[in-house]
């Protein structure tokens, strides 16, 4: 029996032992969407929970038994109007877990923005938890941040929120290697989508993409990063070097929107207008075992959750996926009872 999580989404599996090929065909519903089945997380409503348990519902047909919904840079009054009305929750039958939400700006770079809207970007101005409050309101049922470190003042940004148990990951940025370490010195520990909106590996400053074979990285501690293995985003030639250099640090994620669930057509990004034609996803260079550890033995343990989640010991959660031989899901289990199975 061994565990698996989608990019934040926990379960298990059991696989045949033969070990299938390199290249394989998955479907990730990663493990901090934007939203999905129509629903945006970045969109604010009255009742913001219903969107996320209809997400949390659907998510089980595909293995999910927990997430972190993501909501990209918005108003403050997004936040100040979202973040509260979701909580921290287990899964059930009802649907997947919420292990806290994942806050994806807005204090990255202008040049590294991506579809996150410009008019929205903030910068520190005093380094501590008035700049994060000013813009979130509050922190409770938070489990990750993303950030730029090149920014004024973020080091002080990212003590404040490890010490407050938030996992900082470096993202949306410009940041050259001194920059990401210093970061990860102070308690960063995740680097979104690896190669994708940030500065290209270069030999003389490898910048944020460095920290995989960094000598900086304080003794005991390890440095994961997403990989939208969807072989858009990162080309699978890319995917194998990042995971050649640093296998236990590799976490899948997807970028899965509002838009999934859906057919193609216009849906939103938190303030923007996507057109989605269609996608195929698929992971390359990994074996069977290696992936389905990336995710979820590896979020887990980014998320400080392998005490309960990402296997199968004795104390953990029982949380699993039954899979067949192709990899396809049969059943979800969470907490040990069956809350999916296909055909039923």
């Amino acid at each position: 029996m061994q565990q698996v999580q989608y990019t934040g989404f926990f379960y298990n599996c059991r696989i045949n032992e033969t070990r299938l090929n390199n290249c394989f065909n998955v479907y990730l519903e990663g493990l901090l969407p934007t939203g999905g089945y129509g629903v945006d997380f970045s969109q604010p409503s009255e009742d913001v929970s219903a969107g996320v348990s209809l997400v949390a519902k659907k998510i089980l047909e595909h293995g999910v038994t927990s997430f972190c919904p993501t909501l990209v840079t918005s108003p403050p009054a997004v936040y100040h109007k979202v973040l509260p009305q979701i909580k921290v929750q287990n899964g059930g039958r009802h649907g997947a877990g919420v292990l806290g939400f994942h806050l994806e700006g807005p204090f990255i770079s202008a040049e590294k923005k991506g579809a996150h809207p410009q008019q929205y970007l903030r910068t520190f101005q005093s380094g501590g938890l008035r700049d994060l409050m000013e813009a979130y309101g509050s922190l409770n049922n938070v489990s990750m941040v993303t950030l730029a470190p090149e920014l004024a003042y973020s080091q002080s940004v990212v003590r404040e929120l490890c010490q407050r148990g938030i996992t900082v990951s470096l993202g949306h940025s410009v940041a050259n290697l001194s920059q990401a370490e210093e970061a990860v010195q102070h308690g960063a520990s995740f680097i979104t989508h690896l190669f994708n909106a940030m500065l290209p590996f270069h030999h003389r400053d490898p910048g944020i993409v460095g920290l995989l074979t960094s000598d900086q990285i304080p003794a005991g501690r390890t440095v994961y990063y997403g990989m939208i293995a969807d072989g858009i985003h990162t080309n699978p030639a890319a995917l194998r070097i990042a995971h050649r250099a640093h296998p236990s640090g590799l976490v899948l994620v997807t970028d899965a929107i509002t838009a999934m669930g859906l057919p193609p057509g216009h849906h939103t990004l938190g303030q923007q207008v996507i057109e989605i034609q269609g996608l195929h996803a698929y992971v390359a260079g990994c074996s069977v075992e290696e992936a389905l550890e990336a995710a979820s033995l590896h979020p887990a343990q980014l998320l400080s959750i392998s005490h309960k989640k990402g296997n199968l010991d004795y104390g953990s959660d029982a949380d699993l996926v039954l899979l067949d031989d192709d990899l396809i899901v049969r059943a979800t289990y969470i907490s040990g009872e069956e809350v999916w199975r296909k055909g039923s």
